[in-house]
């Protein structure tokens, strides 16, 4: 028998072994695998959020006012009348017309008044008890005591009669409102000037002032 065929089975079984062997040390040499890793690109930051601006509103041009046209007569040097820029008080209605006349009576007349357009406003002269008035329209009248007040620049002939006085002519006093004004006239009659000091709200300061300017009959 030829030996191939005698030793085919330890050939074979040999080759086997060998292959076995060799595909062991293979695998025992081959470096592992590397791990992968996967890099993320850094985040993009977020731009901020604008803030978007509120509509403003239209600005609507502020009118600008008119003159106030003031006839001022009496006891001035040129009685007329005269256009006013506004917030004018009645002095300069008084410089306006040229000042005061000789014999002017201005302890009389509030000169820190505001006018308004259209006023009226007398001067009156030292001694002049009777003050002329001027009639004012239905639609411009007053509709209380402090807008009459308002309408004329002319004060009452002092001393009042504090028994008589209407309330108008007690609210031309100095530190004496509609208020006050009324509660003189519920404490009537008076027998002294000091009684007034029992009215509520009239202190020996607003006594001060106006005692003067009343009287007792």
């Amino acid at each position: 028998m030829h030996w191939w065929e005698r030793e085919r089975s330890t050939i074979l079984l040999g080759l086997f072994n060998l292959l076995v062997v060799g595909g062991l040390v293979f695998l025992l040499r081959r470096p592992p695998p590397s791990s992968v890793e996967l890099v993320l690109p850094p985040p993009t930051p977020t731009p901020p959020a604008t803030a978007t601006p509120a509509p403003t509103a239209t600005q609507v041009p502020t009118p600008t006012p008119g003159p106030l046209r003031v006839y001022i007569c009496g006891a001035v040097r040129s009685p007329d009348v005269y256009a006013l820029p506004a917030g004018s008080i009645v002095r300069d209605a008084l410089m306006a017309a040229g000042g005061p006349a000789e014999g002017a009576d201005l302890t009389r007349v509030n000169l820190a008044r505001e006018v308004h357009d259209q006023d009226y406003i007398y001067i009156p002269v030292k001694g002049e008890t009777s003050i002329p008035t001027v009639a004012v329209p239905a639609a411009a009248t007053p509709t209380s005591a402090a807008a009459a007040k308002e309408a004329s620049a002319v004060m009452p002939a002092y001393p009042l009669d504090i028994n008589s006085a209407a309330l108008e002519e007690l609210e031309t006093l100095p530190g004496i409102g509609p208020v006050l004004a009324q509660r003189i006239i519920d404490h009537r009659p008076y027998v002294s000037l000091e009684e007034l000091l029992n009215v509520p709200g009239i202190g020996p300061a607003t006594y001060e002032k106006i005692k003067d300017k009343l009287v007792v009959r």
